[in-house]
């Protein structure tokens, strides 16, 4: 089974993903239903989304909140069941944005953008799950939380600024073998009381589900390349 569609069935490649996480899963002695898929639709139209949801598909992710703004309201009023993650960098001058829109954050990254986040949120009475984003392979041109920081940082986020921090996400290192990243992820995320982890993309999800996944978030295997710009 190919993990990149350039031209695109996404009804089809769904399945293909679901089915290919669901034999991963059981794989490494896990029940599929444990594992979810976040359909991430950057630089897909709304149409592609709606498309899934129509087949009952539910949660997606997505990189830019103000993209997510253009095209999730409409789709949201429709389908008012969907669950929608924030997945890219969050600037803090789009915190308020990100806490009306999102029902999860899987990018909380700074001590900054977690204050934003606590103070975001107790104005809108709307609490998102959040993620702490930790630079795994603790890689300088990255963002993220230092791996040897991170249990330090769940806790202050959960005692200090009592935010809904649910798990813990990352994205290991281009070129690199995946698996002791993850499963470096999964013994930080043990150790600080966390059951979710946000591991695995279209290259390496499989992998990431054998090592305890419990989102995986792809678009090209569904939605195919993303359209050319500029």
């Amino acid at each position: 089974m190919s993990d990149s569609h350039t031209d695109s069935d996404p009804l089809a490649n769904w399945r293909q993903v679901r089915a290919a996480i669901a034999e991963a899963a059981r794989a490494s002695g896990r029940d599929p239903a444990g594992v979810e898929l976040l359909a991430v639709g950057k630089g897909h139209g709304a149409e592609k989304m709606r498309a899934l949801l129509a087949a009952g598909h539910r949660a997606f992710g997505e990189n830019r909140v103000q993209e997510a703004q253009a095209k999730w309201p409409p789709l949201r009023r429709d389908f008012p069941d969907l669950r929608l993650h924030l997945i890219g960098k969050l600037q803090t001058n789009k915190a308020r944005d990100a806490v009306a829109l999102f029902d999860a954050i899987e990018t909380l990254d700074s001590e900054r953008l977690a204050e934003i986040l606590a103070r975001e949120m107790a104005r809108a009475g709307r609490r998102p799950d959040c993620f702490v984003e930790v630079n795994i392979g603790s890689e300088p041109q990255k963002g993220g939380i230092a791996p040897e920081a991170a249990e330090a940082f769940v806790a202050a986020c959960r005692e200090r600024l009592g935010l809904p921090v649910v798990g813990l996400m990352c994205i290991p290192p281009a070129g690199a073998d995946p698996v002791p990243h993850f499963q470096a992820l999964g013994r930080i995320a043990a150790r600080a009381g966390l059951k979710r982890l946000s591991m695995g993309m279209t290259a390496d999800y499989r992998a990431a589900v054998e090592c305890g996944s419990t989102e995986v978030r792809v678009g090209t295997a569904i939605f195919g390349d993303r359209p050319k710009t500029g």
